[in-house]
């Protein structure tokens, strides 16, 4: 398989040096880079390509919770993994809500820390086997949105990388159409952008 591309931001060397040692072991992660702060990983992220990125919360200056933010805005399609020694419900919402697709405890094993970079990757959303997911689930996740056939039908072409035009051209309906649909689609699901809306339409297991 290709590797998937994973950057680090954490201000602890220590923590840096440990993950690095064991994602070496890892022959599908190729670790891209690491940045100590917010500044300094946003300046990285703009001259490399990464899939994944791991962000501790607690970050000097602007916080992960605010970095998850600025990289999904900028960066749309990198997934980013929280990562802390917290496990407070309220920064687990955060970071889910500024777009994070899974939260890691730093005393996750190595097993763990694999499936969430895997999950992440495939757009899923991984939460510490250390957190109370049941509790974690019910405040973040909203009901699922009803949508009709053929929403569902663009949605899982939207899904599978297509453009506006060729889905018009694969349905047989014209841009118009397609364009009015998914933005009804963004609305229902309540999100401005289509990695948003894939994420948590793969969330629901609607594609």
């Amino acid at each position: 398989m290709e590797k998937i591309k994973l950057f680090i931001v954490d201000d602890h060397p220590m923590v840096l040096e440990g993950m690095k040692a064991m994602l070496q072991q890892i022959a599908y992660i190729d670790l891209i880079g690491t940045a100590t702060n917010a500044f300094d990983a946003m300046s990285k992220l703009k001259s490399i390509s990464i899939d994944v990125a791991i962000v501790d919360i607690n970050l000097p200056e602007i916080t992960g919770i605010e970095l998850t933010a600025k990289i999904k805005k900028e960066f749309p399609k990198i997934q980013v993994l929280a990562m802390s020694t917290f496990k407070e419900r309220s920064y687990i919402s955060q970071m889910i809500q500024n777009g994070a697709s899974g939260y890691l405890v730093k005393s996750a094993s190595r097993e763990e820390i694999e499936e969430a970079i895997l999950c992440a990757h495939e757009g899923k959303l991984y939460l510490s086997m250390d957190i109370n997911t049941l509790d974690i689930n019910k405040h973040i996740q909203s009901p699922v949105p009803v949508i009709s056939t053929r929403e569902k039908e663009i949605l899982q072409l939207i899904s599978n990388g297509l453009t506006n035009t060729q889905i018009a051209n694969q349905l047989f309906i014209s841009l118009h159409t397609v364009d009015t649909h998914r933005k009804n689609l963004l609305a229902k699901f309540q999100v401005n952008n289509t990695a948003s809306l894939i994420k948590l339409a793969a969330q629901h297991q609607l594609i």
